[in-house]
């Protein structure tokens, strides 16, 4: 697939990924990596790059064919000297910005990464908004004690027929 990118855009069919990088992102902008420090720092750079074909997971965890292609390439470019930042640019040019896994903030992605934020601050002060009316409500609602109610008929006339309460007034005790 690289190959027929490389000869669609007027490439040598020979090129490397690190030729093809330099022509795409510029020079290499910081020190060429080996052992330890390499293989570190393409874990670290590949847990920033989506698979494309397990979209859910990053390069370095993806266990599909194209994201141990990917990892190779990331590995190459560091060991080259390539940064994070040119290694990402060079993967978003060929895959689109959906390779990133945190896009970067910038034009539409300023909605991405807010739009939660305020949709939490709306959902809450809608909440809030209900339960003060709530509040509000049902203690203007609520009869005072002793207060005549609707439902003060039907209840003394329960009382009346369960009970055999004249009136549906409990009958007083006599005091002794």
């Amino acid at each position: 697939m690289l190959l027929l990118s490389l000869i669609a855009v007027g490439a040598p069919a020979s090129e490397t990924d690190v030729d093809h990088a330099r022509r795409v992102v510029g020079p290499p902008t910081g020190p060429p990596l080996a052992g330890a420090a390499l293989d570190a720092e393409t874990q670290r750079v590949a847990l920033l790059l989506r698979c494309p074909v397990c979209q859910g997971l990053s390069v370095a965890e993806s266990p599909s064919t194209m994201a141990l292609n990917m990892r190779a390439q990331v590995r190459e470019l560091i060991a080259s000297g390539f940064g994070e930042e040119q290694v990402l640019r060079y993967f978003e040019r060929s895959y689109g910005e959906f390779v990133r896994l945190r896009p970067p903030l910038r034009g539409v992605n300023w909605i991405v990464w807010l739009a939660p934020i305020v949709g939490l601050l709306l959902g809450a002060g809608v909440v809030s908004r209900v339960l003060r009316r709530r509040s509000v409500r049902s203690t203007a609602d609520e009869p005072a004690p002793g207060d005549d109610t609707d439902l003060d008929p039907y209840l003394r006339r329960v009382r009346e027929t369960a009970y055999g309460w004249p009136g549906g007034v409990r009958p007083e005790k006599p005091v002794s």
